[in-house]
């Protein structure tokens, strides 16, 4: 069940509450006469164990760091020190101390917690940050899951109380940072869903619903409306697959009847077997990620729905499953797109760029101010920059600079890479006007010149996901996994376009 969320300027020391997490820098010490001062009251609570645990350097405010102390039968029952490092405060900061307490929370059994930030309790990125973190620290895909002997059930956290000044600024940042947490959570549910669970399909059900709850407009097209706009690309990859090819735009109309609006494109597999040019056997299974990009598209408008900006947003996604039959495209192929250009399937695993190519052509239509796909879309963006940063493409350095600078505000840093012509030499084609691979050097930017061929007077940025979407480790924050990449790129990007 989703948690509920409050506020409270209460002082800490006089709540009644199962879990207070206090969240403290790694510069904390007790010997500084203003920690104190502000820790002091919960400290008499404890009968001086947060005393003594300082002053003995048992807790030094490392990120990451906890330190769980016993507190009383009633009241602060226990507190949990949690530190946030050297880095200043900020929304990811506070989204990563908030986790790892909600974690350390489900772990414990309690179904409350408290979030206590000593000093800023009025920071407003400081509270988003928090509500997202409490989210993401609790969040769990269960659903497949059978439940545990009644004896060994541990209660998990429900309710969720952020200490803070009572102000205007402070319930608006707790509600944005609800709809960025309700976002993400739809993100990752669909990504962790099984394949055969998380269909096409879905993503049609999953628009219905965003539609109705948010007032927004839906269009869904099937593999013959598709065939009728001459989706030849897209339709290339679900040739293998009797299940039907969707796709699904989401208008949110939150700005002036006449404003360009903004695109947010996803890649949608839903599994990716690679086709006839099959993956390897072993870790298949995580390709069901495959469709976070159009995951993060959802995310996305749930979140700015909940928001209610005054922007008009577009959310479009194409989803499919890439199999291998007797039906399947082949390497050598030659399929043309829906802007006309012909296009050699070098290597069917190369697919997601093949359906991207048709979205960016139906994009257009929307006359958008800009477009920003994401996709899961190379292995070598792994290569290049591990599980730590987003690929960033695109032509315009204003409007890369700008989906960095939103990028780096919801905690999913991105780092730009170049889009020189030199590269385009490895998709040209001898039989078509580009193929759909320029091999293994620089798999990333062909990859990108590949989609902007298919971009056509707007501007447009890509997004390559494929190392942040989701986490084959536990990340210590958050358990392995999906992420939630890349939903606050485009809500940030959104909000930071609100005049």
């Amino acid at each position: 069940m989703p948690l509920s969320f409050s506020l409270t300027h209460a002082a800490p020391a006089s709540l009644e509450t199962p879990l207070l997490a206090i969240v403290l820098p790694s510069d904390v010490s007790w010997g500084d006469a203003s920690w104190q001062t502000i820790l002091a009251p919960v400290d008499a609570l404890l009968h001086g164990t947060l005393s003594r645990s300082l002053t003995r350097r048992d807790f030094r405010g490392g990120r990451d760091e906890t330190l769980l102390l016993a507190g009383g039968e009633t009241g602060v029952q226990r507190v949990l020190l949690v530190g946030r490092g050297t880095a200043s405060l900020s929304r990811s900061v506070a989204r990563r101390a908030a986790a790892v307490a909600a974690r350390a929370a489900n772990k414990l059994g309690v179904a409350g917690m408290t979030y206590w930030l000593p000093g800023v309790e009025g920071d407003v990125a400081a509270i988003e940050g928090l509500a997202i973190g409490a989210a993401a620290g609790t969040w769990q895909y269960a659903e497949l899951l059978t439940p545990p002997a009644e004896k060994d059930r541990r209660a998990r956290v429900e309710s969720v109380v952020l200490v803070t000044a009572d102000s205007d600024a402070a319930r608006g940042a707790l509600a944005a940072g609800e709809a960025l947490a309700a976002g993400q959570d739809l993100a990752k549910r669909l990504g962790q869903m099984p394949g055969n669970y998380c269909t096409p399909e879905t993503f049609v059900e999953v628009g219905r619903e965003l539609a109705s709850r948010h007032g927004m407009h839906l269009t869904v097209m099937g593999r013959s409306d598709m065939a009728e706009a001459g989706m030849g690309s897209f339709l290339s990859v679900a040739q293998g697959t009797s299940q039907e090819p969707r796709l699904v735009v989401l208008e949110h109309r939150g700005g002036p009847a006449d404003q360009q609006p903004v695109v947010l494109i996803g890649k949608g597999l839903c599994f990716d077997t690679g086709g006839i040019s099959i993956k390897p056997a072993p870790e298949m299974e995580w390709m069901k990620f495959d469709m976070s990009g159009a995951g993060g598209v959802m995310g996305a408008m749930e979140a700015i729905g909940r928001l209610r900006l005054p922007v008009n947003v577009v959310g479009i996604v194409g989803s499919t499953t890439n199999m291998p039959s007797g039906e399947a495209v082949k390497p050598g192929d030659v399929v043309r797109a829906s802007n006309g250009k012909t296009i050699e399937i070098i290597n069917t695993d190369a697919e997601g760029r093949l359906v991207l190519a048709d979205l960016l052509v139906y994009a257009k239509r929307f006359n958008p101010a800009v477009a920003i796909d994401a996709a899961t879309l190379t292995g070598a963006i792994v290569i290049g920059l591990g599980h730590a940063a987003v690929g960033v493409f695109g032509p315009d350095k204003a409007v890369v600079d700008e989906v960095l600078a939103a990028g780096e505000a919801a905690g999913e840093p991105g780092w730009p890479l170049p889009m020189w012509d030199d590269y385009r030499e490895q998709i040209k084609s001898d039989v078509a006007d580009v193929k759909n691979t320029g091999g293994r050097a620089a798999g990333s930017i062909t990859a990108a010149l590949f989609l902007q061929e298919f971009v056509d007077g707007f501007p447009w940025v890509h997004l390559d996901v494929a190392g942040t979407a989701y986490s084959q480790a536990d990340l210590g924050w958050i358990p392995r996994g999906p992420t939630g990449t890349p939903v606050g790129t485009f809500v940030e990007f959104v909000r930071a376009r609100v005049s």
